[in-house]
């Protein structure tokens, strides 16, 4: 039952710091911006941004392109690559395992050895209800989760142990 309560604090935990940069996004959208305005999360579209103009009547709309991996860049600047890896891989399998999830970072081109994944089992063997998962980049922390409102995601800083995820994780051995 330990094991079960450490899964359920870190998921609470991380889930908690998810609230929390969604929150955090929002009252920054309130006020006035000072800089450039962040990029849209996963399942977010944007509309024009100010000062754009408009496409011109029975023009079609400007495609957007796909995100790509910034080489040696922050969390913050991978993030939406990140959005796009796991967007695309929990349309196609909803209920992918914490196996699953890090061979597709991976393919992606994540760096395996600075990712963090937690079990997807309970101690007896019962189905979690989300896995969380991360890579670090840098001090900073792509942070995902799986779970029943879908995938999600957030950039925060790396804990003052040097690791992502709050609890019990799973090895990557594979």
């Amino acid at each position: 039952m330990g094991t079960s309560r450490r899964i359920s604090s870190a998921a609470a935990a991380v889930s908690a710091l998810l609230l929390a940069a969604a929150l955090a996004g929002c009252s920054a959208a309130a006020g006035p911006s000072a800089g450039p305005s962040a990029e849209p999360s996963a399942g977010t579209s944007a509309g024009p941004s100010a000062g754009a103009s408009e496409p011109a009547s029975g023009s079609a709309p400007a495609p957007t392109s796909t995100p790509a991996m910034v080489a040696g860049g922050s969390a913050a600047e991978n993030r939406a690559y990140f959005d796009h890896v796991g967007t695309t891989l929990f349309a196609s399998a909803a209920s992918a395992n914490g196996r699953t999830i890090i061979d597709s970072l991976a393919a992606a081109g994540f760096d395996k050895a600075s990712m963090q994944v937690t079990p997807d089992t309970t101690s007896d063997g019962g189905s979690v209800d989300s896995i969380l998962f991360s890579v670090k980049l840098g001090g900073q922390c792509l942070l995902g989760q799986r779970g029943p409102g879908g995938f999600s995601s957030a950039v925060q800083p790396a804990l003052a142990n040097g690791s992502c995820l709050v609890g019990k994780t799973r090895p990557i051995d594979w």
